[in-house]
C-alpha cells in the first residue's frame, strides 16, 4: 500500500465531510488510518494453506474436532465499515490433524480482507478442505454489521449466521446435528 496516496486519500475525506485535516486532532489521522488499514486488510499478503499445512500431524483420530467462539474481526465490502463475531470450524480428521492455533490464524487470514460474511465462511471451509482433507468440515459464523447498525436500517445488536458445510457434515444428518448441537449450546455471549 502506498502510504502517501493513502493518507492524501483520507485528508480529502476529512475536508469532503466539512472537516479541518489540519487541525490539530486531525494532523496525524491519515496516517492513523493508513496504518490501521494495513492491518485490517493483512490477509492479501498471507497464505492460509502455507499456514495450515506448516502444522499436519499424523493421528488415528477419527472423532470430530471442534474449534468454537474464535473472536474475528472483518471490513464490510460494501461500505468498508466492520462485521465482528464469533467463528466454529469443526472437522473430521481422515490420518491427520493441524495444530489448533493455526485455525484461528486462517480465519483471520480471510477475515483481513475486504468481505462479505457469505463468502468468508465458504472460503474457510474450502481452503481448510483443499489444506487438510479432512472426512468432512463444518465452518458457522455469526456476527454483527456496523454497516447494518449504524446506517441503513440501523437495528443495533442484529446478528448474521451463514454456515458452510463439506464431506460428513453435508452428507450425514447425525454428524451435522453434532456439530449444531455443540455449537448451539453455551459459552459465547461475548459480542
Amino acid at each position: 500500500m502506498n502510504n502517501t496516496i493513502f493518507e492524501n486519500a483520507v485528508r480529502t475525506i476529512i475536508s469532503e465531510i466539512g472537516e479541518e485535516p489540519n487541525r490539530e486532532g486531525l494532523l496525524k489521522t491519515p496516517e492513523r488510518v493508513a496504518k490501521a488499514y494495513a492491518a485490517m486488510t493483512e490477509g492479501y499478503f498471507q497464505d492460509p494453506s502455507q499456514v495450515l499445512g506448516d502444522a499436519l500431524f499424523e493421528s488415528q483420530s477419527s472423532q470430530m474436532v471442534l474449534a468454537r467462539d474464535i473472536g474475528f474481526y472483518s471490513l464490510c465490502e460494501h461500505h468498508l465499515m466492520p462485521f465482528f463475531g464469533l467463528a466454529n470450524l469443526a472437522y473430521i480428521p481422515n490420518g491427520k490433524v493441524v495444530g489448533l492455533s493455526k485455525i484461528p490464524r486462517m480465519i483471520d487470514i480471510f477475515a483481513r480482507r475486504l468481505q462479505i460474511q457469505e463468502r468468508l465462511t465458504e472460503q474457510i471451509a474450502e481452503a481448510f478442505m483443499e489444506t487438510i482433507k479432512p472426512k468432512g468440515v463444518a465452518v458457522l459464523i455469526t456476527a454483527r454489521h456496523l454497516c447494518m447498525e449504524m446506517r441503513g436500517v440501523q437495528k443495533q445488536g442484529a446478528v448474521t449466521t451463514t454456515s458452510a458445510l463439506r464431506g460428513a457434515f453435508l452428507k450425514d444428518i447425525k454428524t451435522r446435528e453434532e456439530f449444531m448441537s455443540i455449537v448451539g449450546s453455551a459459552p459465547k455471549e461475548r459480542f
